[in-house]
């Protein structure tokens, strides 16, 4: 009975390497390039991965005497003090759209921990590297220093690429302090 079970088995090997498909074939793929996406100011644009830390629900904080108005206030995240920040207010606009959908982007540097706030988060974006190119479309003037190309996504649409390393650098955002 035994030896009649393993020709059995035999049969279904045989049976099963015939029937199967083999794996697919390789294909070649663009490279990609990822970002976050987010909202203000009613355009959406995206942040290379490498400059956002974290994403987070916008979290209460203490408001800070002596600073411009853009500047939210401190918050506690998880036993670190976080300066918030109005991305859209520092930019000369209002945030829009309803609180719940408004997030931070937390931007961390050896000597930057910030926390920007967006109108709206979109997550990951993802752009093939070939879609790369420079964003031709009007933007607020204030805006246009931290611009850094765009990508295109698969409908066409340019998302352009906010650059959080050139705002960390930026003199006013660094002396948030009314003078």
């Amino acid at each position: 009975m035994s030896r009649t079970a393993f020709q059995a088995l035999v049969e279904l090997a045989k049976k099963s390497r015939q029937s199967a498909r083999g794996l697919p074939s390789r294909q070649n793929t663009a490279p990609r390039w990822s970002g976050i996406g987010f909202s203000i100011l009613g355009q959406r644009f995206v942040a290379p991965m490498n400059h956002v830390a974290e994403l987070m629900e916008v979290p209460s904080s203490t408001r800070l005497p002596g600073v411009h108005s853009w500047v939210l206030g401190l918050s506690n995240v998880r036993g670190r003090l976080l300066p918030i920040f109005d991305l859209p207010h520092f930019f000369g606009g209002a945030i829009s759209g309803s609180r719940k959908h408004h997030r931070v982007l937390v931007l961390e540097t050896d000597i930057l921990y910030s926390g920007i706030v967006v109108d709206r988060a979109f997550g990951m974006q993802h752009f093939n590297s070939d879609s790369f190119g420079d964003y031709t479309e009007a933007l607020p003037e204030t805006m246009e220093d931290f611009i850094d190309g765009s990508y295109r996504d698969a409908d066409g649409k340019a998302w352009p690429v906010f650059s959080m390393a050139k705002l960390a650098e930026d003199s006013r955002f660094n002396n948030a302090a009314l003078v």
